[in-house]
């Protein structure tokens, strides 16, 4: 296999055997970024120069014998929403074109401690709005495992450079299903973590609430070692967690004998097409098979997770992206106008139909004598389906559902869809409302497309998580499989 399809793990252990150099490594992703980039799309920004001189300076260090250290010269992308010392961050907006962060992301700081190579910034939809990549203010990003198709959303850019290989791994970030709906139609590991878990300091703001950062990999393996990496609590942060980390490799043990996993049916009935359920169910017959107790359960509110989303979501949206006006950074009009009209022109001509259609919905969520019946409703629906995940933990160590309710659909299938194209993540919303962590994994193919599998812990309860997915994983060969391309 070649190096840039390897996992993470294999490839530190070639390092420290020294069977490999940390710049052959990272030749061998860029000429592969190269050489699949124009077909899938997948960067925005590419770091070519830094990523060799990184690779050169961590060579000479490993030849001096110092010990190598997890995600120590492996190649990463960054989602671009997430800020960059020095480094253009657009969130895939016009309105933040030739934006240069003076500062890191907690995450991204926390990552050049353990002196991985960034190899760019990639693809997104505009401030993360989107199921599809389709909505990036510059181009769309490609499946790798057919480019007809789309890679998901709104992490596309970071799912598509893994699953091409144009990266070892990636950062993406998850308001309603955004690392786990991409890995899903990537065929890759995604990871969105408990709320609070990973600092969300330096990323550029959706919806508050329900934004996660969380590691996009090759394996489990490769995905519990990068949130060891990035988690934490951080002053930064008001929403960060001062809760211990515990060592997530730990919990890499292929044993669920006495597991109780939970299969929430109402996650099987909308949409869900049946080639997905027929694989997400032989992955549950699996784990059976392999000693977990399995029980049919119900979480009866989720069902209203989408249209919750779709007030709480613009509503903050609406709130985070009042601070763009062409004043101090990011696009600012051309025209003569008065402040008024440079506020009303900047952003007309910054942000795109959709970050606009949700500025507008939230704005009207937002507004007098409307609030109540929806903003402060929606508010108190999310309440009961956080309190349906808790009756349900109460009985079940994880839940396991479908990440999608579909594998990946055709480019413009769904652009003038705006329900069918929202019903994409309707698996994966509950989730981020309850602030639950939650994993996507391939578990098979349908018509030469990827299929995820979604495993849902109790806050703060990755490990668990991990042990399960783990445990499915090598009991099958999916997460093997490389994309076509």
């Amino acid at each position: 296999m070649e190096l840039y399809n390897r996992p993470a793990h294999e490839l530190q252990r070639l390092l420290q055997r020294k069977d490999i150099s940390c710049r052959e490594l990272t030749e061998s992703v860029l000429r592969r970024a190269d050489a699949v980039d124009s077909s899938v799309c997948a960067y925005l920004t590419r770091l070519n120069d830094q990523a060799l001189e990184q690779a050169d300076a961590i060579d000479e260090r490993i030849a001096a014998g110092e010990a190598i250290t997890p995600f120590m010269g492996i190649p990463l992308a960054l989602k671009d929403n997430l800020c960059t010392d020095g480094i253009e961050t657009t969130c895939a907006s016009r309105i933040l074109k030739g934006f240069r962060p003076p500062y890191d992301a907690t995450v991204v700081h926390k990552l050049r401690k353990t002196n991985a190579i960034f190899v760019g910034k990639t693809n997104l939809d505009e401030f993360a709005m989107g199921s599809s990549t389709e909505n990036s203010a510059f181009f769309p990003t490609r499946n790798p495992w057919n480019t007809s198709t789309v890679p998901g959303g709104s992490s596309g850019g970071s799912t598509a450079a893994v699953a091409a290989g144009a990266a070892i791994a990636a950062l993406g970030s998850d308001t309603g299903g955004s690392i786990r709906q991409p890995a899903s139609f990537c065929g890759v590991v995604g990871m969105k973590p408990t709320y609070g878990r990973v600092s969300r300091y330096g990323l550029i703001a959706f919806a508050s609430s329900l934004d996660q950062i969380g590691p996009i990999t090759h394996d489990v393996t490769d995905c519990a070692h990068l949130l060891n990496v990035i988690s934490g609590h951080d002053p930064m942060d008001s929403t960060s967690i001062d809760q211990p980390v515990p060592d997530y490799g730990a919990f890499l043990i292929p044993e669920v004998k006495g597991l109780r996993v939970g299969v929430p049916r109402e996650f099987f009935a909308q949409g869900v097409e049946p080639p997905v359920a027929d694989a997400v169910w032989k992955a549950i017959r699996l784990l059976e098979e392999k000693g977990a107790v399995v029980e049919e359960c119900s979480t009866p509110c989720a069902e209203y997770g989408l249209p919750v989303y779709y007030i709480i979501a613009p509503a903050e949206a609406s709130s985070n992206l009042a601070r763009y006006d062409g004043v101090q950074y990011g696009h600012r009009t051309a025209e003569d106008v008065d402040v008024v009209g440079l506020y009303q022109k900047t952003r007309k001509e910054g942000f795109g139909h959709e970050v606009k259609h949700r500025i507008m919905l939230g704005t009207y969520a937002l507004s007098s004598g409307y609030y109540d019946a929806y903003y402060l409703k929606a508010s108190r629906v999310r309440t009961l389906i956080k309190q349906d995940f808790e009756r349900a933990f109460q009985k079940h160590d994880v839940l396991i559902c479908p990440t999608c309710p579909t594998v990946a659909f055709t480019l413009g299938e769904k652009t003038g869809d705006p329900l069918q194209m929202k019903l994409s993540d309707v698996c994966t919303i509950p989730v981020n409302i309850a602030g639950l962590p939650g994993i996507s994994l391939p578990c098979g193919f349908h018509e030469g497309l990827p299929i995820g599998l979604q495993i849902i812990g109790k806050p703060l309860d990755e490990g668990t998580i991990f042990r399960t997915a783990y445990a499915y994983e090598q009991a099958t060969e999916w997460h093997s499989q490389r994309a076509p391309l």
